[in-house]
């Protein structure tokens, strides 16, 4: 018997789906809302969810992370009355098991409800790794995170191809170590090949290896570093600088796990896992001839996208402690404390440069305040300094009224009230006109929304569902969604 709860404003569904579930000897359960459903996941464990989209509190598809945090053996499916392309992209890379329009069969629900839990029975106990998770350096608690290292255990307890990508910073190496690290080639080499240092006319000898008299100054032989890899891992970071060339001899060597060395008649068998990494859109690439989509569809069996740092500014400040200790360690110095506005800061700041920028501000910090016991905001790096003071003063720059200043001189001091109170009222006022004006700027778009903030999706959805601003007052019919 499984345990089945119903998102969805309309009671006739919720009846028809309840009455079918019990039909079939589940228990079911019904909310109306999504602050119900938060409430009532956080209570109840639950094997499948159907969510609705278009709830009277907000977006279904903005509670996805939570659910994958809380219900970590669940599987959602997505309903919604209007299909929405971008709502499918996003219910698919949070994870949900289904995605589809209403009204639906009986024989459809059955069907999506047996699967899911043919699958969950299958899966019990497998989903663990055998031993403790290896997870050097990569630290985080947030449900993009926790996605992401779920996918780190599902490839590493198979030998298939594995692409991350994830922009400059993000931990792309990492999450390859980790792979290999809890796989069964973990006691073999892990070999490193960044393909953006790769000198263009030795790729192919720095690659294959070569033979004693192959070329000038080629003395000896020499393994290349697919032989190196030979039962281990080959970790390709960047493979979207690969030449076209080289692209089309890879490929083979994928294929046929041989190769033949520079100078060489015979060839050579490597058997490695191959994980590869690069910070580009090798979609965008394949389509405009500078990426071998065939290539591609090898590299790309199993995928880990690593989100921005500010995607997940909830982990800042665990990744800040945990460095920090390191940091302190390697400069023979004491521990340090953190006061509260320095989190602040850091928190405020975009980060372009992800976690490996913010390693390098906390190590900058460090230094600036070495004989100190703790840290503030001022021992950051200027630039960051200079941003957050810009960000506060443009949240404060909202016009008080049409009162004059002498006017407001005479109101008596009880009627000013507390600062604290006064700051978060401004600062609420002006994050909730910015959303009202990207919405109005952005017709809607939340694609274009997105890339205009800086937000990812999950984000925007949250921050837009936390001020009640709906995209839909800006819609029109010429708006793609």
């Amino acid at each position: 018997m499984a345990n089945v709860l119903v998102v969805d404003d309309d009671k006739a569904v919720c009846r028809f789906l309840s009455d079918l579930i019990s039909s079939m000897g589940h228990y079911s359960a019904c909310v109306l809302t999504l602050d119900s459903a938060r409430e009532i996941i956080r209570t109840r464990r639950f094997d499948v969810i159907f969510l609705d989209v278009n709830l009277p509190d907000g977006n279904g598809l903005s509670i996805l992370p939570v659910i994958k945090e809380i219900q970590r053996k669940c599987e959602v499916v997505i309903m919604t009355a209007a299909g929405d392309p971008d709502g499918a992209e996003l219910a698919i890379q949070h994870g949900a098991w289904d995605y589809f329009e209403k009204p639906i069969s009986v024989k459809k629900i059955q069907l999506i409800v047996n699967r899911v839990l043919d699958y969950l029975a299958e899966s019990t106990g497998n989903r663990l790794p055998k031993g403790p998770l290896k997870l050097e350096g990569i630290i985080g608690s947030s449900p993009q995170i926790r996605a992401c290292i779920d996918t780190l255990m599902q490839a590493a307890n198979c030998g298939a191809n594995v692409l991350i990508t994830g922009e400059t910073g993000t931990g792309k190496e990492l999450f390859a170590n980790g792979v290999h690290a809890n796989s069964e080639r973990s006691e073999k080499s892990f070999v490193v090949v960044d393909c953006a240092a790769l000198p263009g006319t030795l790729v192919e000898s720095t690659l294959f290896g070569y033979r004693k008299g192959a070329f000038t100054g080629a003395d000896k032989d020499r393994e290349g570093l697919f032989r190196q890899a030979n039962g281990g891992t080959l970790f390709l970071d960047e493979v979207g600088e690969l030449d076209m060339n080289i692209q089309k001899a890879f490929l083979r060597v994928l294929q046929e796990r041989k190769f033949r060395p520079v100078g060489s008649k015979v060839e050579v068998e490597s058997d490695f896992r191959l994980i590869t990494a690069t910070n580009r859109n090798l979609n965008e690439m394949v389509r405009n001839g500078q990426f071998r989509k065939d290539l591609l569809y090898r590299l790309k069996t199993l995928s880990i996208d690593l989100t921005s740092l500010r995607e997940h500014p909830q982990d800042i400040k665990e990744l800040i402690l945990y460095h920090a200790e390191k940091i302190c360690s390697r400069f023979k110095i004491a521990q340090k404390g953190f006061a509260p506005d320095f989190f602040d800061t850091l928190k405020v700041y975009p980060w372009p440069g992800n976690v490996r920028e913010l390693i390098h501000a906390l190590e900058k910090a460090i230094s600036e305040a070495y004989y100190e016991p703790i840290i503030y905001a001022k021992h950051l790096p200027t630039e960051i300094r200079i941003y957050a003071a810009k960000q506060l003063i443009q949240k404060q720059d909202i016009p008080l009224g049409k009162s004059s200043f002498a006017e407001r001189s005479q109101n008596p001091p009880d009627a000013i009230g507390c600062y604290r109170d006064f700051r978060q009222t401004v600062l609420a006022s002006a994050e909730k006109g910015y959303f009202r004006d990207l919405m109005a700027a952005t017709n809607g778009n939340i694609k274009q929304a997105c890339k205009v903030s800086g937000l990812g999706r999950t984000r925007l959805y949250t921050l837009m569902k936390k001020n009640n601003i709906s995209r839909n007052g800006w819609v029109s019919s010429e708006t793609p969604l």
